[in-house]
């Protein structure tokens, strides 16, 4: 398990490393909540009692359909997990959460978003993702006249670090940037010598990016990139590319792509007669990627792993969130541990967009996102859960929340901080324990490779790609 982060100099180079991953059809505003003249909730909900409160319909842009069509059901546990079990025992403003999924797989992510504004009237749109790009500018008219929905995402890595973490654009990423995770596989691959890789992903946006960040990473570090190799994602085989990789026979492979997919490629190098060591992404932690390689596949290999971001499991916030993702019923026994990166940082980012609205008093997306920053970033009273959290609030304090993730801070565009790590698969499918990198040295490096948007006066933005 990973100990408490107590220096303080790793905490400021993590900070800036992320600054540096159906009814009608008629259009309808989205409800919202006036901000209040009184500075606590419990002040704005007694000054209105005449009716009793709409529910907030938070709509996650979910994945049930197309190439992460496995991650669906993994995904929305993380999401109705916070709500259900810890947000609405006493709701922010006294609004309760109620969660829709709107799958984007088949219609698209910037449909699926039109459908949760226009049709559910979703106050707090989840998880704009790699398909924001085509959609934003329809997007930024509808807060600019609506004030509204507010962004938290899961991951959201694809859009640059200076978009975000504003009224304007109040888009608030839980797991940092997506070249950050692409650049973690290269660190790591030179922390134990490797001197030659392959480069692996699918043609979707986000493995895009972080494949093209490995990439500069690994010449950053003195890694020879034997060859890139980029592939239709959703494909039954790979076996031309890894009978390639076997041929090659580089010190790593860095793969970025899909679960299953990526399953497929290790399995069918290994039967190509190589055993290599293998870094993959974040979403390697999900079930189906094991349920596809097997235990069997990964003692084939010299190691199995993948770059991501670790936890803090040394404090108060670990202390109940861990417990309770494992003995409710339908999580821990059906989703995985409670250390799955997908689900301590949902649970972080959602308790965050709670308490942020308590503070805010109103679901405006003006109030939120300053709010955002208030509740995360000292000074005020450290504290861990959520109740404790919103008691404070109401009590008319200031707050500094502390997570599950580490502390609640987030950069100028709405970058959580997170510290990167790399984590190892045994031999008999289960996770080992993550490894911390270097903070310093990936600054450094981010630094230099941070995907920035360019964005004109009428803030039509371009970040490449």
């Amino acid at each position: 398990m990973l100990k408490k982060f107590t220096m303080a100099a790793v905490l400021i180079a993590a900070t800036s490393l992320v600054v540096a991953a159906c009814g009608s059809d008629e259009e309808a505003a989205p409800t919202t909540t006036a901000a209040p003249t009184a500075t606590s909730a419990a002040a704005a909900a007694a000054a209105d009692t005449s009716a009793p409160a709409e529910d907030v319909v938070v709509c996650e842009l979910a994945y049930y359909t197309g190439e992460f069509g496995s991650y669906g059901p993994f995904l929305t546990a993380g999401l109705t997990f916070p709500i259900d079990n810890v947000i609405n025992a006493d709701p922010p403003l006294g609004r309760t959460w109620d969660l829709i999924s709107e799958d984007i797989g088949t219609v698209g992510e910037g449909q699926a978003a039109r459908t949760c504004l226009e049709r559910h009237d979703a106050e707090i749109l989840v998880s704009p993702a790699h398909g924001y790009r085509p959609y934003r500018s329809w997007l930024q008219e509808w807060l600019e006249e609506n004030d509204s929905p507010l962004m938290p995402t899961v991951h959201g890595g694809t859009i640059p670090g200076n978009l975000g973490g504003t009224g304007s654009e109040p888009i608030f990423r839980a797991q940092g940037l997506d070249e950050a995770l692409g650049m973690t596989g290269s660190l790591y691959a030179d922390s134990v010598g490797a001197k030659t890789a392959v480069i692996f992903a699918t043609q979707v946006e986000g493995f895009q990016i972080a494949a093209g960040a490995a990439a500069l990473a690994a010449d950053a570090v003195g890694i020879e990139v034997l060859e890139r190799i980029d592939v239709p994602a959703e494909q039954p085989s790979y076996r031309a590319e890894a009978e390639k990789i076997a041929d090659l026979a580089p010190d790593v492979v860095i793969v970025q792509a899909g679960g299953v997919e990526s399953a497929t490629l290790i399995n069918e190098t290994a039967e190509a007669g190589a055993s290599l060591n293998w870094i993959g992404e974040t979403g390697w932690v999900i079930p189906e990627f094991m349920a596809a390689l097997g235990a069997d596949g990964v003692a084939t290999q010299q190691s199995v792993g993948f770059a991501a971001f670790s936890y803090n499991d040394s404090t108060p916030a670990w202390d109940f969130y861990a417990p309770l993702w494992t003995n409710t019923p339908g999580y821990g026994d059906t989703h995985g541990d409670a250390s799955d990166q997908y689900h301590f940082s949902a649970y972080d980012l959602l308790v965050h967009t709670a308490l942020a609205v308590e503070k805010a008093g109103s679901y405006n997306a003006s109030d939120w996102a300053p709010a955002m920053f208030e509740v995360g970033d000292g000074p005020g009273t450290v504290c861990y859960t959520y109740a404790d959290c919103l008691a404070l609030i109401r009590a008319g304090e200031d707050i500094d929340y502390e997570g599950v993730t580490g502390p609640g801070s987030y950069s100028s565009g709405g970058v959580n901080v997170v510290i990167q790590s790399y984590t190892p698969y045994n031999d008999d499918g289960s996770l080992g324990e993550a490894v911390l990198l270097d903070s310093d040295r990936a600054l450094e490096i981010i630094g230099k490779i941070a995907i920035k948007a360019e964005c004109d006066d009428n803030n039509e933005c371009d970040w490449g790609g």
